[in-house]
């Protein structure tokens, strides 16, 4: 491979959570054990070489006062979409900037709804919607996500139906790819999910900041290119925060083709006066979205789909009782312990302070909506990812 995914990096007193915070009070790590950040969705990888040479290239300058994004910002968004997922027609009026995707949630939901009204999610629930939507007054109703015969998440559509026919509901948060399932939607998927949303009129907020992590043999659609209908009633939100490492930086986009609805969420999204880019995000997309992103992107899918077959492989042959679907997208996994617990007659607390005594720091999934559940992030070098394996089969699942 052209880049390096296999050096382990030091990012101590570098500003990272990931590596520096323990989300659970008063657990820590035992002596002799290093950490092994595996938790928030925060990659270990470094990013692609022209985001900092971009970065750079601007921060010599020592002016940085008020600007307008670049054409080149608009274009580079269009053709990433374009290659990368097949989008046509975009042009820069349906590209609007946000500072982060659970805002740009939030200013489609004050458009199509009222503080109050019902809104329908999937489960398992990313925790940025649950944490986000009940701060601003709205009312989620949650369809649980249900394995097939063959392991793999599916949407129940006639459980949609009922929830949006009885309990009147008008708007939908969708997560394409979902998080933290992993689940890369077929078109008959998203295709059944938007005509049930025509059918009851609901409008349709779709989260796809995970679409450029997308493991082999799968592949992304975006939701407003399965219909022109759904094109009309869904506000797309993306960001390359999460293809390249760059949360830290703060930048997202929304698409939105429907004019009468752009201009209701462009007008949504200034009202708090600080929904505006900053000068280096904007440098670092350009350095994401352009050739060399491309080949450090495709590269990195192909890591990931190594970490996730290994990790599902071993968790087969050496947890019993634990339970997990293969992602086809994202580089996070969702253990489910309820079995293995079952058998060893423990809780999940003690499952998740075992395992970060042990330096493996995870994520309750129980925020998720997953009632024994671990969330693990995979995006680290394969390296501490075997290390982290063989201490939860030597001191967890044991």
């Amino acid at each position: 491979m052209k880049y390096n995914f296999t050096d382990i990096i030091n990012r101590n007193g570098k500003d990272a959570i990931a590596a520096e915070v323990i989300p659970y009070e008063g657990m820590q790590v035992k002596e002799g054990f290093s950490r092994i950040p595996m938790w928030v969705a925060d990659m270990n990888f470094a990013t692609v070489p022209s985001i900092p040479q971009r970065i750079a290239e601007r921060a010599a300058h020592p002016l940085y006062g008020y600007f307008n994004p670049k054409e080149e910002y608009y274009d580079a968004i269009i053709r990433w979409q374009q290659k990368r997922h097949g989008v046509q027609g975009l042009d820069r009026e349906c590209i609007g900037y946000e500072n982060g995707v659970l805002g740009g949630v939030i200013s489609a939901l004050n458009v199509f709804c009222s503080k109050g009204d019902k809104v329908l999610l999937h489960s398992p629930t990313y925790i940025g919607f649950t944490g986000s939507l009940g701060n601003n007054g709205y009312d989620m109703v949650l369809s649980p996500l249900k394995r097939d015969a063959d392991g793999v998440w599916r949407m129940d559509f006639e459980d949609m139906e009922k929830k949006l026919k009885e309990q009147s509901i008008h708007a939908a948060v969708f997560c394409s790819p979902h998080n933290p399932c992993g689940r890369v939607w077929e078109r008959w998927e998203l295709e059944q999910a938007m005509e049930l949303f025509r059918k009851y009129d609901v409008m349709v907020v779709a989260d796809e900041i995970w679409s450029d992590i997308i493991l082999e043999g799968n592949r992304h659609i975006p939701v407003q290119t399965v219909s022109e209908d759904a094109k009309m009633r869904t506000v797309a939100l993306y960001a390359p925060s999460k293809t390249f490492n760059l949360a830290g930086l703060i930048g997202s986009y929304h698409i939105i083709y429907n004019r009468r609805i752009r201009d209701r969420v462009r007008k949504e999204s200034s009202l708090s006066h600080y929904n505006s880019m900053n000068v280096l995000s904007m440098y670092a997309l350009l350095g994401a979205y352009g050739e060399e992103g491309e080949e450090w992107t495709d590269e990195l899918c192909r890591v990931l789909s190594g970490n996730v077959a290994y990790a599902c492989d071993y968790i087969g042959r050496n947890f019993p009782g634990v339970s997990v679907a293969k992602p086809q997208g994202t580089y996070m996994l969702l253990l489910d312990c309820s079995e293995w617990c079952s058998r060893h007659g423990k809780t999940i607390d003690e499952v998740q302070r075992a395992g970060v005594e042990v330096g493996v720091i995870w994520q309750d999934g129980r925020a998720f909506h997953s009632p024994c559940g671990i969330r693990m992030n995979l995006a680290l070098p394969e390296q501490l990812l075997r290390e982290a394996m063989e201490r939860l089969r030597a001191y967890v699942f044991i």
